[in-house]
């Protein structure tokens, strides 16, 4: 057939490849869906009954059919029927050996769907199935399976958190790691109305649109290069994060750095930026940690308030930032808290903004001695989990037109997380068996 087709093209001078292979592939999906639904086929059961999940007897009653969709298209197959008397369940001991009991895509198409829903809108994972795969499915279903995928591992995920949480976690075993990082950052996901009611938003008088991720990575340096730069260990960056509160974060983030090997670190790093609950929950769960600032964050800071200082004289803000920045670059942040005091006096009507900013510098002071920490050849930039807030969250999660309740988004960061951390194979592995 395929050699007709391909001779009657020739023939016209008008050879289109992509349709031929396209019905290779077509007759290779069917052939194969034949070849197995023939192995699938079960034969009527020796014993006439089994034991149902209530207790009771099941009675075998007939042999019924199968659909379902697989990697290579649609199948069906025979297997034994039971009905239990006593509660009417009717249990399927053949597609419960198969992983597809009450399921109609075989594990190797939710598989696909859960990785193709993790990566874009669900509607254009539904085309790529159609167009990679020769897939047919709706995209209701790609939403459904990379969802419930997505909430079998943040089960997963809890009960781990709360195995730590009863230090019942065991010791990860390895060598020494030199310096291990932990980094932590939020950012707002777009939400349906009901998820943010009785929530105010950023504008004062509005209503919030967003919920914020708490969104924390681990990941350790294999030490410096020439000029002292610290090197970020490639691929040991994993992800972990969620729509809760600080303090379930917390614990959250506690777990994957446990997991990590916190307790071989020989130098424990937590970077983040000027938000005080991140600082809370790095002195819950990992005192002792040397804690940092993101410079450019505390820059960011530098920047904004030469703006509002000197609005109109472009001259004098540029040497005003080059002081306040020359004295953060070198950890002198006292003397930087003493001019912004001097400052107070000289514009009242920025007061309150000024005596944030003493309040911010101040309290960050200790997190701030970037000297110290570049000559122990440390990063002080959180550059890692800022790119993370846009490769795991915003490329998926911030697009346009969506909106997410908090359980949804909670069950795809989570099938993001595990796929972005390498951790995916492992999860599907250990669920099949």
């Amino acid at each position: 057939m395929v050699q007709k087709i391909f001779a009657d093209q020739r023939q016209t001078g008008r050879l289109d490849l992509e349709a031929i292979e396209t019905f290779v592939r077509e007759s290779m999906h069917r052939a194969g869906a034949g070849a197995l639904s023939h192995l699938l086929q079960v034969d009527p059961p020796a014993q006439a009954s089994l034991v149902c999940r209530c207790g009771h007897s099941a009675r075998y009653k007939e042999q019924r059919r199968k659909p379902m969709l697989t990697v290579v298209g649609r199948v069906e197959y025979e297997r034994p029927y039971y009905v239990c008397s006593h509660c009417h369940h009717a249990p399927n001991p053949a597609d419960a050996a198969l992983g597809v009991a009450g399921e109609e895509f075989s594990p190797g198409v939710r598989r696909m769907m859960a990785v193709v829903g993790s990566e874009a809108a669900f509607d254009v994972g539904r085309e790529q199935l159609e167009l990679l795969a020769g897939l047919h499915v709706s995209t209701k279903s790609v939403e459904r399976q990379a969802q419930r995928i997505g909430a079998e591992i943040r089960e997963l995920e809890q009960l781990e958190i709360q195995r730590s949480v009863q230090l019942e976690l065991p010791i990860p075993i390895g060598p020494p790691i030199p310096v291990l990082y932990v980094e932590i950052d939020g950012t707002g996901v777009p939400v349906v109305r009901k998820e943010t009611a009785g929530r105010t938003g950023k504008v004062e008088g509005q209503p919030s649109h967003t919920r914020e991720v708490k969104l924390g990575c681990v990941f350790t340096s294999v030490g410096v290069d020439a000029q002292n730069h610290p090197i970020r260990d490639e691929g040991s960056t994993t992800y972990t994060g969620a729509i809760e509160t600080a303090e379930e974060f917390g614990r959250r983030i506690y777990r994957e750095a446990f997991q990590r090997g916190w307790s071989r670190a020989r130098l424990k790093v937590i970077l983040g930026d000027g938000a005080i609950w991140i600082w809370h929950l790095a002195a819950q769960q990992f005192p002792g940690a040397i804690l940092i600032v993101d410079f450019y964050h505390a820059s960011e800071h530098i920047h904004e308030l030469s703006r509002l200082l000197l609005p109109a004289d472009a001259e004098a803000r540029r040497h005003w930032v080059g002081v306040a920045m020359y004295l953060l670059n070198n950890g002198e942040i006292e003397s930087l808290v003493t001019i912004l005091r001097h400052l107070l006096a000289q514009h009242p009507a920025l007061a309150e903004k000024l005596e944030n900013e003493v309040q911010y510098f101040e309290r960050n002071a200790e997190k701030m001695r970037y000297p110290e920490f570049r000559a122990r050849g440390l990063f002080v930039g959180s550059g890692v989990i800022e790119a993370g807030c846009k490769t795991v969250i915003g490329s998926r999660l911030k697009q346009s037109g969506m909106f997410w309740t908090v359980k949804g988004a909670n069950q795809i960061i989570a099938l993001r997380c595990c796929r972005l951390s390498g951790r995916f194979e492992d999860f599907w592995e250990a669920r099949a068996a």
